[in-house]
């Protein structure tokens, strides 16, 4: 990245550009190089060489013994004469800086179900729409103007519960018309790989409540089930999917536009479903348990 802008003649903008950095990422390392040459580009620690402030580890063993003891972190710094942003700051190093800590971590459980097709997560993901690159990938330039007045559009999500076989379509809203061409589209996903969906999973949103949306799960012949209410991780599965689609595809690349964004989605679920490892499938593609004849992978892989 430094030769490109020392021997190319690179601007630091068009660097960070090539680079899927920031600007000032570029401008921290042309300094370094300029200071130190190229040994100023080698990895380094960043801890400071000393912390003369830092609270001594004996005063720090205090602070845990008393919040094994139950004690807040005002009676804490009352006790020990600390102020309480010191104690905030030890307790959470020491991974206590809450009460709840304290206790036994009970396992979350975990359920799956035996078949494909017994139920299928759906969920929505709003994304806002760009004509520039964002200051995701750029950082915050000076005089960079964003995207503003480009809108959203709304990612609506899919993915079956035993298999992990996901599928995401794009709409410019999260209306019940959407949602409901979305569901059609899903199932008959599903359906070219050989499966039959029976049951879906979805929040308690107004599209999902709708009766035009109770009407196409009857007529699709859907059992429709809700999550229960404040508890995303009921519909974990659809949660994961969506942070994985966000970090591998929506922001992995510095995409000009957002159409440019939208027509990388087929490509990137193809390399989920047919060749990424999931770790919940002991590294095995989602497309994996699905165990398709010869024949329908050459239907299918595609």
């Amino acid at each position: 990245m430094v030769r490109a802008v020392v021997d190319n003649g690179l601007t630091k903008t068009e660097a960070a550009r090539r680079f899927n950095t920031s600007w000032r990422t570029v401008k921290k390392w042309m300094e370094r190089f300029r200071k130190h040459g190229v040994e100023g580009l080698r990895d380094r620690s960043s801890r400071p060489l000393s912390s003369p402030s830092q609270t001594p580890a004996a005063i720090c063993d205090e602070v845990e013994a008393l919040r094994r003891r139950r004690y807040i972190g005002q009676e804490i710094a009352r006790e020990l004469g600390l102020s309480p942003a010191t104690v905030c700051r030890i307790l959470k190093r020491r991974g206590l800086n809450l009460l709840a800590s304290l206790e036994p971590a009970e396992p979350r459980p975990r359920y799956e179900r035996q078949a494909s097709g017994e139920l299928l997560h759906l969920d929505i993901k709003r994304l806002n729409r760009f004509e520039k690159i964002g200051h995701r990938i750029t950082g915050h330039i000076p005089g960079h103007q964003r995207s503003i007045g480009a809108g959203y559009e709304f990612a609506h999500v899919a993915i079956d519960d035993h298999s992990r076989v996901g599928r995401i379509d794009i709409y410019p809203d999260e209306k019940k018309e959407s949602v409901i061409a979305a569901l059609e589209n899903a199932i008959a996903y599903y359906k070219d790989l050989g499966v039959t969906v029976t049951r879906i999973m979805t929040d308690t949103g107004s599209a999902y409540r709708s009766r035009a949306f109770a009407k196409a799960c009857k007529r699709l012949g859907l059992k429709h089930i809700f999550t229960k209410p404040y508890t995303p991780q009921t519909n974990g599965k659809a949660e994961r999917f969506i942070q994985t689609v966000m970090r591998e595809w929506a922001y992995a690349t510095a995409f000009e536009n957002s159409d440019q964004r939208n027509a990388e989605l087929h490509a990137f679920m193809h390399r989920y479903n047919w060749h990424r490892p999931h770790a919940s499938l002991a590294g095995m593609p989602p497309i994996s348990r699905l165990r398709l004849t010869a024949n329908n992978v050459l239907k299918v892989h595609s």
